[in-house]
């Protein structure tokens, strides 16, 4: 009941938005060791809502949680080693994180241990070993996911080169909205690579790239 509280106030459902009054309650959830409201507690402390951001703390939550097998709070805590958030910058830990999450079906931990294996961060490089990764959270509809997937049959990158694979991934990642695929699918079409080359099509997808990207610019302006 406190953590449902707690996530009211967070997001203004049937109560006016209250971040402070959020932290109350994910505190009193958190203290008496519900993972869930740990994680919460961490994500408040991070993004400084409702109190002053404050990484240490926010990484104590994650841990707390992570330590329960909170899949979240375990993608929460590799990002925070993968950053250097509140703790000395280390790929090992994140990905010892990252992969404790991905194991339980978390798709942005599925897709960071993609990146890890593809940059070769905290791992051997391994193309082959980032495909299977980024499939699995492709497999979920993470759509930079399904644009990375794309990329790398795209360049034939722990697969072997298959436009229509490209195709198809740059497909579905673009009608999520993904701006990138967008513009990778519209160079597909422009091509004639994986499909019949049509510039109608390749102009259609261009501007909607171009509409999302600025769309994606003046929310983070």
């Amino acid at each position: 009941a406190q953590s449902w509280l707690a996530e009211s106030y967070r997001n203004g459902i049937g109560l006016g938005k209250d971040h402070a009054e959020a932290v109350k309650w994910f505190r009193l959830a958190a203290e008496q060791g519900f993972a869930p409201a740990q994680n919460d507690l961490g994500e408040m402390y991070e993004n400084g809502q409702g109190v002053v951001q404050d990484y240490v703390e926010a990484l104590k939550w994650y841990r707390l949680a992570a330590q329960q097998g909170n899949e979240s709070a375990q993608y929460n805590l590799g990002v925070m080693y993968d950053n250097g958030r509140g703790v000395a910058q280390s790929y090992a830990e994140a990905v010892k994180w990252y992969r404790l999450a991905a194991q339980q079906g978390d798709a942005l931990a599925q897709f960071y241990m993609g990146l890890k294996y593809y940059k070769g961060q905290g791992v051997v490089q391994d193309y082959a070993e980032s495909r299977n990764w980024v499939m699995l959270a492709a497999l979920q509809k993470y759509a930079p996911a399904q644009f990375n997937l794309g990329v790398m049959y795209d360049n034939g990158q722990g697969v072997l080169k298959d436009y229509a694979q490209a195709l198809k991934w740059y497909r579905l990642a673009a009608q999520q909205g993904y701006a990138y695929a967008q513009s990778n699918l519209a160079g597909m079409y422009y091509k004639g690579q994986g499909v019949v080359q049509d510039y109608v099509k390749a102009h259609s997808w261009y501007n909607l790239a171009a509409v999302e990207s600025s769309h994606t610019n003046a929310a983070n302006a």
